[in-house]
């Protein structure tokens, strides 16, 4: 199966900000801490893998638009 993941910095520069630096947001988002918006993550699809340290964790977004992560 091909790789389909997509670094972080291509969906930062997808979001309008430069590369690798945060931009800041209104409301008051730490310095540093990074905001996606989840219609990019998901790319129009409803489930999404995150490969984090070795594991496979799946991101499904509900019919009633929330977030749950699982292993």
């Amino acid at each position: 199966m091909p790789d389909t993941s997509i670094p972080l910095r291509v969906v930062g520069e997808a979001l309008g900000e430069a590369r690798g630096e945060t931009a800041p947001v209104p409301g008051g988002l730490p310095q540093g801490l990074q905001r996606l918006d989840s219609r990019v993550l998901f790319q129009g699809s409803r489930e999404v893998v995150i490969h984090h340290e070795g594991a496979d964790y799946r991101l499904r977004l509900t019919s009633n638009g929330k977030l749950i992560l699982t292993k």
